[in-house]
């Protein structure tokens, strides 16, 4: 979310600029600040950006720069997944609000973690973070610019305290493994995270030898971004994320020739002339950011009827004036937090579905991430991640 990525900078120099002045200010360095620079014993790893890290593992304090995280972290830390958070952004709260309110329920101290930034001014306790002395705070690749032109990573290493990179976001396709396997050795769990990573393949197998193997035709696809969550069209995606899913699942991204970069927009007349036969709207719970908006309330555990009924206001849109999937009523809708998670078979796998019922017949992937939870996540599978127009398409 374009918006998000902008206060996501924001809250990195706040977060990273208290951390260094208050610590200074209060001489208040980690005991261990001079042992993470200097103790031999402390492990090297590798982030997302190719930097070379110190940190002593595993890590027991962990402060994540994205709530979100929290995606990973369960699948890890499965018997108590908030025992490492020291604090984290308030995102997970804002723009997942049905997740969080499931760990909520199974884990009531989640609410004591504290939280700070987002779409609100920074409310994170600077001094109280520097006192709860993490072992690492692991950050967003968008993160980077921030951080650099401040030079925090070189201030904050001097105070020990360990700055990570990882992303599942901006290149999921090739960044989700090694993020996967970040966080296992982080955490001590490496092999949790393999077995984590296994599934996740085999799950994606399950479309992408079916498309290779078969050779469909692909349905021309566009993928709007975020519906109502800003009035602004057409948000989209280039060859990366739910575009990269589209090409995947068998169809064509119509955008992928013309955004070059992971996101971007397409103005009505692009769409209007590219046609496609499907339209999937990325969507979710915002009522945190967008009371009473278009958006359609995918999720865990979502009143699919209306949504159904909120998703049908998009066929209006006059980006889709007499294109084939309007004439076909094509409109599907899907949880938008799948392009910022280590779940992207789920919407590889529904996407399938809608491109090519017949073909997938036989594919559930309500199936595949009740699995998924039962195998690795700590809270129940609740269905309700995706819509379409005419349930049949399910």
């Amino acid at each position: 979310m374009a918006s998000v990525h902008r206060h996501s900078h924001a809250f990195v120099a706040l977060l990273l600029a208290g951390l260094l002045g208050v610590a200074l200010f209060f001489s208040l360095a980690p005991r261990n600040a001079v042992a993470a620079v200097q103790d031999p014993a402390a492990v090297t790893v590798t982030d997302l950006l190719g930097r070379k890290v110190k940190v002593h593992l595993p890590v027991r304090r962990v402060i994540l720069g994205e709530g979100r995280q929290l995606y990973l972290v369960a699948a890890l830390d499965t018997q108590n997944p908030i025992e490492r958070i020291v604090g984290w952004r308030k995102d997970l709260i804002q723009s997942d609000p049905d997740t969080y309110g499931a760990y909520l329920r199974k884990f009531p101290d989640i609410a004591k973690i504290p939280t700070f930034g987002g779409f609100e001014d920074g409310t994170f306790d600077i001094e109280q973070a520097i006192s709860q002395q993490p072992d690492v705070i692991i950050l967003n690749i968008e993160a980077q610019h921030a951080t650099e032109d401040a030079r925090y990573i070189e201030k904050l290493d001097a105070l020990g305290i360990p700055v990570v990179y990882v992303d599942f976001r901006n290149n999921p396709m090739a960044n989700t493994e090694p993020t996967m396997r970040l966080f296992g050795k982080l955490f001590g769990k490496e092999a949790r995270a393999e077995a984590f990573i296994d599934f996740r393949n085999q799950q994606i197998r399950r479309v992408t030898d079916v498309i290779k193997a078969s050779q469909a035709p692909r349905p021309n696809v566009f993928i709007e971004r975020i519906g109502g969550y800003t009035d602004d069209c057409c948000l989209s995606f280039g060859n990366e994320n739910f575009g990269r899913f589209v090409e995947m699942a068998g169809g064509k991204n119509i955008a992928k020739g013309i955004i070059p970069s992971t996101f971007g927009q397409l103005n009505p007349e692009q769409v209007i002339v590219a046609n496609p036969d499907q339209v999937v709207v990325t969507s979710a719970n915002w009522e945190a950011f967008a009371p009473n908006g278009r958006w359609v309330g995918v999720g865990p555990g979502a009143d699919l009827t209306e949504a159904r009924r909120k998703l049908a206001w998009y066929t209006q849109r006059p980006a889709y004036a007499g294109i084939k999937a309007q004439g076909t009523q094509a409109f599907h809708g899907i949880w938008h937090q799948f392009y910022n998670s280590p779940y992207q078979f789920v919407a590889i796998q529904q996407l399938a579905k809608w491109f090519h019922p017949t073909l997938f017949a036989d594919l559930d992937p309500d199936a595949s991430f009740r699995e998924l939870h039962e195998r690795f996540l700590p809270v129940p599978y609740e269905s309700g991640y995706f819509v379409s127009l005419k349930e049949s398409r399910q």
